[in-house]
């Protein structure tokens, strides 16, 4: 069986067992599954609007939904909060059997999937006659165009980014002496200086559980300064830069790592952070809020390490958006709302709530952004060109499964001493460079 017919197996299986409970809470407007073209509609009446972060973001989406409702009373948006965990079973769940909303906030992380079985309006033409046009940032609309993997078309309208960050102690790195950890040189030099095992002091938290893989690339794409993805139609995974790269890199591990780091997602691996004895951690700039109640300020957070000659590279992350789909009976409408959440106003709202990079240009220029200086520091980067990114494959069918089931526990063995860090890079890279002949295949 091919690996788009296993992955796309799994999911149909899994939309199978769980539509029967979802419809019975389905509350969008639509044409059953994907397949429906929709209708425009008079530009009025009800939207369902899908939250793909629900919880967390819900109070400052409401806020920006009732100031929507107010400016156009002839519109009401039936708001849906998905948990963040649930969000792409539930896409796929009405993609399957019915039930889609009218706008849905969509990750890059998955919108192959979404594209792929068509569930999506394409947006190119919409937002080439709208005033967002030239105020979406660069980097984030060439993330969203890469990840559809379209050609030049867009899937989804960019309303954040968020950049993987390096979070310090201030305070451990002035009493250490220690530079601010910049460049990867100084990182190193950090985490071995600011580990005293028997104290339980370590200079760095690595991500061993459920993520790993991401987070492993940023380490290993940004010491060896390859800025590809992709040679030709084989993988960079595997360069003896990058192999090179990740072993210096798990090298860290119980060394200047706490031991029970193999395990940690990023749940853990944060709040084992701001208990205040470990002196960096790479996550990003979701975490801020957790680190200025438990730090009190004694933190930092700055772009990921850039090499010895000042050359940042660093791997894309998912960028989150909003998707009008298809299947819609209000496209009108509900392009309206899209239009209305990324614009300079509510797109900065959003935005300083989460912590997050504005897509909307106008936005990034806010006084919050100088406030917040991770974030700053995170959209300077990200948008005047200092920063090269390497933009990972999601819109392979198979890149969630590759990244995530297949090799989070190859990447804790490759912890633990039991592979090494080239048998671990070149299975991965075996896997992607199949996925990536399949993909081209599919689409020729």
């Amino acid at each position: 069986m091919s690996s788009i017919s296993r992955i796309l197996g799994g999911r149909a299986a899994a939309a199978v067992s769980l539509t029967a409970v979802l419809a019975l809470t389905a509350t969008a407007c639509g044409d059953d599954g994907s397949g429906g073209s929709g209708e425009e509609g008079k530009g009025s009446g009800e939207i369902t609007f899908w939250d793909n972060n629900g919880g967390p973001r819900t109070a400052v989406w409401k806020e920006i939904i009732a100031d929507f409702e107010k400016a156009n009373p002839d519109i009401k948006v039936k708001y849906v909060p998905i948990p963040i965990d649930q969000v792409q079973s539930k896409y796929d769940t009405a993609i399957a059997g019915g039930g889609l909303p009218d706008v849905g906030g969509v990750s890059t992380a998955y919108l192959a999937n979404m594209v792929a079985q068509e569930a999506l309006e394409p947006l190119g033409d919409r937002i080439g006659d709208s005033e967002l046009d030239g105020r979406l940032s660069t980097g984030m609309v060439d993330s969203v165009r890469a990840a559809g993997g379209r050609g030049e078309e867009m899937f989804q309208v960019p309303t954040s980014a968020n950049n993987g960050t390096l979070w310090y102690r201030t305070d451990l790195f002035e009493e250490a002496g220690l530079d601010a950890p910049t460049s990867w040189t100084k990182f190193y030099e950090a985490a071995e200086k600011l580990t005293d095992a028997r104290k339980n002091r370590f200079g760095y938290t690595i991500r061993g559980g459920a993520g790993s893989i991401a987070q492993a690339l940023d380490a290993m794409y940004g010491q060896s300064g390859i800025t590809s993805f992709w040679e030709g139609d084989k993988t960079t995974v595997n360069d003896p830069k990058n192999v090179e790269a990740l072993e210096k890199y798990v090298g860290l591990y119980k060394k200047t790592t706490p031991e029970a780091d193999v395990n940690n997602d990023f749940t853990k691996m944060v709040a084992q952070w701001d208990t205040g004895t470990i002196g960096m951690l790479s996550h990003n700039l979701g975490s801020y809020q957790d680190h200025v109640k438990a730090l009190d300020g004694k933190f930092a957070g700055i772009p990921n390490p850039a090499l010895d000659d000042g050359t940042r590279v660093q791997v894309s992350n998912p960028v989150d958006g909003l998707g009008l789909f298809r299947a819609s009976k209000n496209k009108a409408a509900a392009w309206k709302f899209i239009e209305f959440a990324v614009s300079h106003e509510s797109n900065s709202r959003w935005n300083e709530s989460a912590g997050a990079i504005p897509a909307n240009n106008d936005a990034a220029e806010d006084d919050w952004i100088t406030e917040a200086e991770p974030t700053r520091l995170a959209s300077e980067a990200l948008n005047d060109g200092s920063t090269k990114i390497v933009q990972l494959p999601y819109y392979l069918p198979d890149w969630n499964n590759i990244s995530k089931a297949d090799n989070e526990p190859e990447f804790q063995k490759l912890l633990l001493g039991k592979t090494s860090a080239k048998a671990f890079a070149d299975k991965l890279a075996e896997e992607l460079n199949a996925a990536q002949a399949e993909w081209k295949e599919q689409n020729a």
